[in-house]
């Protein structure tokens, strides 16, 4: 065993966050104790499910607890576990890096005018580094539970971009954090002040957290037990107080928002199993970026006994959001993720959390709407992905969706399908719907001005997901949904008659057109559509929206080329000019200019934007 010191750098990203943890969070300084103290309780977590497996890993030593010291002749508070540890690798692992897809963002976010926001603090797996708020120094001493007393390890910085590692010998497993504290923070070597942050912020962790007694200021060999270390969903709820939720929530989320809402519940029968689920307020920065792969919502305890964060076996992706805790009584303690993701009880467990998170959102779509608009304008998008994934409850989830509308109030997205049925016209059996790439662009869409003209509602929808979304709802509620720019509007025997004199004497226009644009176009014909614009595209009824087709191929996507039809109004000024036109150059420009300006409205990129700029100068030097 080398007793020699190595030193090595921090990743880049770790010495970042650091900098700016030590240089920019000034305000909930005592963050530092909640998410050291709850990353003392993983690992106790951690130890007590592998030694149901490996019962000498407790090692005549099975009272698992926390305990917080303070010295203040060395201007030092402690905090130590007896839980799992850690070896050589996993000090390397765990505390010189920042495993979180989310970190280029936090990094961003920190540095903003958000900087001195503590509550981003944890959402990335980096808590450990909080410690730095208050340090100016950070000694580590772990050891991993069933390894010799000489596999210890002492980690050691001051936060300014490299750590120290030694090899040392220590007679007890687990992990030993010592703070050196900034000159400027004494308030931390006040017992009652560590007692005070203790039971406000981690009453409800489910192991002892024991202080030292102090005697004279000074910390004496005695120990008191603090938090109630009780497992909170356990109780009655007749005995849980909103403020016991509320911070059941923040020690088991890594949030200093309170949560939205919460339903606890209990099942009994064959199956036997406790939920308790929050909804958070905003969503954590990775959500999107990366939230898919580093899912962390749901706890997974049998018989109180931690087993795994296991969100991906009891949540669908779509509600990865959730955070809480599931605690079965009669699930296999042997299991591993394999089996959880075949096991039928956990099938049914899902089930039952799906239904009470639904449940919780329907009731706060229908009694706290202020709540709701929060909750959807966090997690709305996250939402709509369980149109596509989860079909069972398909129908509950579009119940919930929101949009904008053209009688709704601007881009706020306050309309749900109900409220759409229940201003449809007697006799209208369809629910219509406008997609684009923002709502300036749904708004303004031309193809809207026939249905703004019978005063047709119909649903503005300009988030990204929505296109995608809706290629797995075509009905809702008996009526179906259908795109306005999509296909061939169906129209009364009046309007129907009244668009076939209309193509009957466009022919020779319609003609004309096709022949100018040649092979840029599928087909050109008379629309039922326009109203006040001089064209627009139509697409078919499978046809992908333009701007979906460039967003994904900006990403690197393969996708498949297509004509696209052109729609005219003959009775537009440009038309008639473009009909009476005797020169062939100037009737060119025209009708490349009416294709291009219809691609432009729907969000399609142009294939040659210098020739647009240079035809659009021409037409306009030729007007004046």
């Amino acid at each position: 065993m080398s007793t020699t010191t190595e030193t090595r750098k921090f990743e880049a990203e770790v010495a970042q966050v650091l900098h700016l943890v030590t240089h920019s969070l000034y305000s909930h300084k005592e963050v530092f104790l909640r998410e050291l103290i709850s990353n003392a309780s993983d690992a106790c977590d951690k130890l007590r499910f592998e030694s149901l497996a490996q019962p000498e890993l407790l090692a005549g030593d099975a009272e698992l607890h926390i305990d917080v010291t303070w010295d203040p002749e060395a201007r030092t508070v402690t905090i130590r576990d007896n839980g799992i540890g850690m070896s050589r690798e996993d000090v390397v692992a765990n505390l010189g890096t920042i495993a979180s897809s989310g970190t280029r963002r936090y990094l961003e976010a920190l540095s903003s005018e958000q900087k001195q926001d503590a509550r981003l603090i944890g959402q990335f797996g980096v808590g450990f580094y909080s410690a730095f708020v208050v340090a100016d120094k950070v000694t580590v001493l772990t050891r991993r539970a069933g390894t010799d007393a000489s596999a210890g390890v002492k980690w050691e910085s001051d936060g300014k971009g490299e750590y120290s590692l030694d090899a040392v010998d220590l007679a007890e497993r687990g992990t030993a954090i010592v703070l050196h504290l900034k000159a400027d923070e004494d308030e931390f070597l006040k017992p009652w002040q560590l007692r005070s942050l203790i039971t406000r912020y981690s009453d409800h962790v489910a192991f002892p957290i024991r202080l030292s007694k102090d005697e004279d200021g000074k910390p004496t060999d005695e120990w008191e037990t603090i938090n109630s270390a009780s497992a909170l969903w356990t109780k009655p709820k007749s005995e849980i107080s909103d403020e016991d939720y509320i911070g059941f929530y923040k020690s088991l989320g890594h949030d200093f928002n309170d949560p939205l809402a919460w339903t606890h519940n209990r099942v009994e029968g064959n199956q036997s199993f406790t939920t308790l689920l929050y909804l958070p307020a905003q969503p954590p920065f990775d959500l999107m970026m990366g939230g898919r792969d580093e899912r962390k919502g749901l706890k997974l305890y049998i018989k109180r006994v931690f087993i795994m964060d296991a969100a991906e076996e009891l949540l669908p992706n779509y509600l990865r959001f959730v955070r809480g805790v599931v605690d079965a009584d009669d699930l296999p303690l042997n299991v591993s993720r394999e089996i959880l993701q075949q096991n039928r009880q956990l099938e049914k467990i899902k089930a039952a959390c799906v239904k009470r998170v639904l449940d919780l959102i329907e009731r706060l779509a229908r009694d706290e709407p202020e709540k709701f608009q929060t909750f959807y304008k966090a997690f709305g998008n996250t939402l709509k992905e369980g149109i596509a994934e989860d079909h069972t409850n398909r129908e509950r989830i579009a119940k919930l969706l929101r949009f904008a509308s053209t009688k709704g109030e601007g881009p706020a997205q306050n309309v749900s399908f109900d409220d759409y049925i229940g201003r449809m016209a007697v006799g209208q059996d369809t629910i219509w719907y406008i997609t684009a790439d923002g709502y300036a662009a749904a708004a303004g869409s031309p193809q809207l001005e026939a249905f703004k003209a019978k005063g047709v509602e119909v649903l503005l929808m300009f988030d990204r997901i929505d296109e995608w979304m809706l290629g797995s709802l075509n009905e809702y509620d008996g009526k179906k949904l259908k795109n306005v720019a999509k296909g061939e509007l169906p129209l009364d025997e009046a309007d129907k008659q009244k668009q076939e004199e209309a193509s009957k004497a466009a022919e020779p226009l319609l003609e004309r057109i096709k022949s100018l644009l040649g092979d840029a176009v599928g087909d050109v014909r008379v629309s039922a559509r326009l109203t006040d614009s001089p064209s627009c595209l139509a697409l078919s009824d499978y046809e992908m929206a333009p701007h979906l087709a460039r967003l994904l191929r900006e990403a690197g996507q393969d996708v498949p080329s297509s004509k696209p039809t052109l729609e005219i109004n003959p009775q537009h000024p440009l038309l008639q000019r473009l009909q009476g036109e005797g020169d062939e150059g100037r009737a060119s420009d025209l009708a490349s200019l009416l294709l291009e300006q219809a691609e432009i409205a729907a969000g399609a990129p142009l294939a040659d934007p210098a020739a647009f700029v240079q035809r659009l100068n021409r037409a306009l030097l030729a007007a004046g």
